[in-house]
């Protein structure tokens, strides 16, 4: 594991936001993914060793156009970012 904290989508890009092409609504999302690694960051400072469970998966609205699923997993050190889900606007 990296010995700092990041995101990433989970399994990978293309089964969490293929068939998105609003790239602006994308770019909120991983915003937002950004904002949620520097929390995590700071709540859980050394996460490689946290012990404790890891929190729910939890969900995020973007704006009224969509929202996501994200969970946080402190020993991974990582913010997985699950499911996307593009409303329209």
């Amino acid at each position: 594991m990296t010995d700092s904290w990041e995101w990433e989508y989970d399994p990978d890009p293309g089964f969490v936001i293929g068939g998105i092409d609003n790239l602006a609504f994308v770019a909120k999302v991983e915003e937002r993914a950004d904002e949620l690694v520097r929390a995590a960051a700071s709540l859980y400072l050394d996460g490689a060793k946290y012990t404790g469970a890891s929190p729910r998966m939890q969900e995020e609205a973007v704006d009224a156009s969509g929202m996501f699923v994200y969970q946080i997993v402190p020993r991974h050190q990582r913010v997985y970012i699950r499911q996307v889900t593009f409303l329209g606007s």
